[in-house]
């Protein structure tokens, strides 16, 4: 399947693009207008439908005889629009692209929406299910509960789905979270036994599967969970001391965030009041009479009481469920005439028929550990205010006219659009969708769309009328004067955005210096001391860990591109060069070279200066790339010389700054080293370095940010560019001496040290090609320097051209992390992640860390047959991240950087 790529520039001025997802049925082939390189997307990539502007649809009529084409923005590569034929994609639903848009390998990817139960089985994980997980291809699953789910970061267009497990059992110990992403607290667990994956990694738990531990300790041996353990419309009996009150089941689930409590049930009490009970996750469906089925027994804590461990006095808390075998929902509304038909089973019972101390609406009920006189932990069933959320209610009868919406807000003012909060512990917080008196009703409510689901909640109904429309238990219905502004908004100075932010008084404490004095780079140990720790490197803030990683690399160790911060400015350069070079040496280069640490104050700085360029957008806001930052700095603004020149064969030459290493994957290669996938990929396309570069920056074989090649590749710390390199001398392969000839053909023999470049002197490429096998070679003779003296390569003169490793940036689930070298020993180390740590909440601030990982060394000392059969989660440390999620390498040449 073919297309045409038509642009990797941004597509919003041309086209609309709708919420309409498709995935590709087959591998398309497309072309790069900027580097008319031919690059595939993978089968099960997913494209997002767009539409001409102009002509207001995307399908592109074809010649007769050809079928329709649908216009697509391949998500991985959000700059990429092409063009399909119909029968080459299959539409899907968003919610099953948030599942699929997770999995970063296409073929996994594919596989999975090829089996279309598991998929919707994907729907129904939430947060409390019992699941196995597969952390390696080949290896055991192992049990888990699920902590969370949802997006790890915010994406451009549409966000993938994750789920964060706690590992049980033998699975201990196995993982690599306590629950913590890039900061944020996503779910709590042990240390090491927690993971974030994707739905490919999981798999419902069936129920005979019982080998998970329960997430809640009963006071017994036989305890069993059951899901769920009642039914709703169940009618109940409690027995309140010596009285027993009936009433029916109207919500029995877990709460979100508290799953250790156990069930909490929502009773319709037939003497008018609800009741909310924690149970203990503990029910008998049947007592011991094994004839008697109609009656069950549980555990209860009722408002806070303790329940006794005693066993004489079990009957003193206990329910007795009966099940009716009448409709349940008749039995509603005989109870309570005014809950009508219009509600949703779900929903407690009609103001009107609860009591004033009790009357509340849809909303989600948190729970407070309280100590027993025993030493045992009870639960208060309801540490939310009813009084400060509904408060009086008159018991008028309901009216039939509309209720009275207002826009106007309170003393706080809030209004329609606001960021609220509840004040409650925990607090609720969301934004506020509908201000209004419904009918019957003194007070002025406000419907909040909350920011997390809370059991009890409507999706914009309150009552059995329809204010709003949000997901489902998500709406909130409160007293409009108990709503406060979101206090995790309020800053020392109002400003209206994170980009702003950056220039408040809340990022006092976080400042960094000026640094006017040219610095060089600080080695060895000087270096170490002055750059690790925690806030050390560059803080992160608002999605630039892509330019704060870069940064690091290129300037933390290394003086290879010092010359860009100090080249004058010249006449054709633009006008904010100077603001910029100052901006970059004075502020960021020589302050993170003295004090190891630069505030995001000064990266913002930077961020609203690539801005200024007019192909670029969203640099202060959206995640980009290394080279997109690179490009627009060193291209549109620094007018850096391009750090290479690159000649394909007979061709001009091509100035770049970084190389793009673009081949199919070799399933006979297990670990390749950077030697390897350099030379691959230039032999495969014919190129040569028409000048030795000071700075290589290879950017690895990948499709987007997340489709690797390799599960992991070999950073080879020297890389000897020798055999890569126009008119330059070059050993023969097999006697040493100056070699005349080369041959692409005899790249891949296996009897002459295979995997290497192969090039011959005159009379051992005679004897090469005399081979049988080896006749029909075409090769073609080596470039030299028309002045090489005679008698270097006859006494064995040929020099080498090496490079060496200074730093590698890497990527994990969208997030750029850096690691660099910072003296010669093999163990000279370091990890850089900007957002290593948080200060405060959604409002709160980016720590940035540095570490030593001297065990990175160890693992690069090995071969890469080696590392291919270790097992990728026994890496110690970081090395694992640099292994295994490289995104781009960085060599220099100490030599040529001088010269240069």
């Amino acid at each position: 399947m073919s297309s045409g790529l038509w642009s990797q520039e941004k597509v919003t001025s041309p086209y609309w693009e709708e919420r309409i997802f498709y995935l590709l049925l087959q591998e398309c082939s497309v072309t790069d207008k900027q580097t008319q390189k031919l690059l595939k997307v993978p089968k099960g990539s997913i494209g997002q439908y767009i539409q001409d502007r102009s002509v207001g649809h995307s399908r592109i009529p074809s010649a007769k005889g050809k079928k329709n084409q649908i216009g697509l923005k391949i998500l991985e590569q959000p700059h990429a629009v092409l063009f399909v034929d119909e029968k080459d994609v299959v539409e899907i639903n968003e919610k099953f692209t948030e599942l699929l848009l997770a999995i970063t390998n296409c073929e996994e990817r594919f596989s999975l929406f090829k089996n279309k139960n598991r998929l919707s089985k994907g729907l129904q994980i939430d947060v409390g299910c019992p699941v196995k997980v597969q952390l390696r291809s080949g290896e055991e699953k192992f049990p888990g509960v699920v902590r969370f789910r949802g997006p790890l970061l915010a994406e451009r267009t549409v966000s993938g789905i994750f789920f964060g497990v706690e590992l049980l059992e033998e699975g201990r110990g196995q993982g690599f979270t306590d629950g913590i992403y890039q900061g944020k607290q996503l779910f709590q667990c042990d240390e090491d036994c927690g993971v974030f994956v994707a739905l490919d990694k999981l798999e419902i738990l069936e129920d005979d599967d019982n080998g998970l531990e329960s997430d809640y300790a009963g006071p017994g041996d036989t305890m069993q969970m059951e899901l769920p353990p009642l039914e709703i419309n169940s009618r109940v009996s409690l027995k309140l001391g010596e009285t027993i009150e009936s009433g029916t089941v109207i919500f029995c689930d877990v709460l979100p965030g508290k799953e250790s409590l156990g069930y909490f049930v929502g009773v319709d009490m037939v003497r008018n009041f609800w009741r909310i009970l924690s149970l203990w996750i503990y029910l008998i469906r049947s007592t011991s009479d094994p004839g008697n089925r109609n009656r069950s027994e549980l555990f209860y804590t009722l408002n806070g009481s303790s329940v006794d461990s005693q066993p004489q006095s079990k009957s003193k808390n206990t329910w007795y469920i009966d099940e009716v075998a009448e409709d349940p929902a008749k039995s509603l509304t005989e109870i309570s005439p005014d809950f009508g038909h219009a509600s949703p089973p779900l929903q407690p019972p009609s103001m009107n028929s609860l009591s004033t101390e009790n009357r509340f609406h849809s909303l989600p009920f948190s729970l407070t550990k309280m100590p027993n006189t025993n030493g045992s932990i009870g639960h208060s069933p309801l540490s939310l205010s009813v009084q400060s959320v509904m408060g009086e209610l008159n018991n008028a009868p309901v009216q039939e006219s509309p209720p009275l919406a207002m826009t106007s807000g309170n003393s706080h003012g809030l209004e329609v659009g606001s960021l609220a909060e509840v004040k409650e512990n925990p607090p609720f917080y969301g934004v506020i969708r509908w201000i209004g008196q419904p009918p019957g009703l003194n007070e002025v409510l406000a419907g909040l769309e909350l920011e997390d689901e809370c059991a009890g909640c409507t999706d914009g109904t309150f009552r059995g009328t329809r204010y709003f429309t949000c997901a489902l238990k998500k709406a909130l219905f409160v007293k409009l004067k108990s709503c406060r502004p979101d206090s995790r908004f309020a800053s020392l100075q109002p400003v209206s955005n994170q980009i702003e932010r950056c220039n408040s008084l809340a990022f006092g404490g976080y400042l960094s210096e000026v640094v006017e004095e040219n610095t060089p780079p600080k080695m060895e140990k000087e270096g170490l001391e002055i750059m690790i720790g925690k806030k050390k490197g560059i803080q992160g803030h608002y999605n630039s860990c892509y330019l704060d990683s870069t940064l690091f690399c290129l300037f933390a160790f290394s003086s290879v591109l010092d010359t860009v911060l100090l080249r004058p400015k010249e006449k054709n350069d633009v006008g904010y060069y100077s603001e910029t070079q100052e901006l970059l040496r004075t502020e960021i280069v020589n302050p993170l070279r003295i004090y190891g640490y630069v505030c995001a104050t000064k990266i913002m700085k930077l961020r609203k200066i690539l801005e200024k360029v007019e192909a670029a957008s969203g640099f202060t806001s959206e995640e980009k790339d290394p080279e997109e930052f690179l490009n627009i700095l060193f291209h549109q603004i620094l007018r850096v010389e391009p750090l290479l020149k690159i000649r394909s064969a007979g061709q001009k030459v091509q100035d770049c700054y970084f190389y793009q290493i673009f081949m199919e994957k070799n399933e006979k290669v297990g670990v390749p080293t950077i030697q390897q996938l350099l030379e691959w990929s230039f032999i495969n396309s014919n190129l040569k370095f028409a000048e030795a570069p000071s700075c290589l920056i290879i950017q690895m074989p990948r499709f987007g940010k997340d489709f690797k090649l390799f599960k992991k590749i070999f950073p080879s710390l020297e890389l000897n560019i020798t055999d890569l390199l126009e008119d330059t001398p070059r050993q023969c392969r097999i006697c040493g001496g100056l070699a005349m000839y080369e041959c692409r053909e005899c790249y891949d023999d296996p009897d002459i040290s295979a995997g290497n470049i192969k090039q011959f002197c005159k009379t051992c490429n005679t004897q090469v090609h005399l081979h049988p096998k080896r006749l029909n070679h075409k090769y073609n003779p080596v470039s030299l320097p028309k002045d090489l003296p005679d008698w270097d390569w006859r006494h064995g003169c040929i020099p080498c051209q090496k490079m060496e490793l200074f730093a590698v940036l890497c990527i994990e689930t969208s997030h750029y992390v850096a690691f660099v070298k910072y003296g010669k020993d093999d163990s000279a180390w370091l990890f850089f992640d900007s957002m290593a740590d948080r200060d405060g909440g959604q409002n709160g601030f980016n720590i940035p860390q540095v570490t030593p990982c001297p065990e990175v060394g160890e693992y690069l000392k090995m071969s890469p047959e080696d590392l291919h059969s270790l097992d990728s989660r026994r890496i110690q440390g970081c090395a694992r991240r640099l292994l295994c999620d490289a995104y781009m390498c960085m060599y220099q040449s100490p030599t040529m950087s001088l010269y240069k």
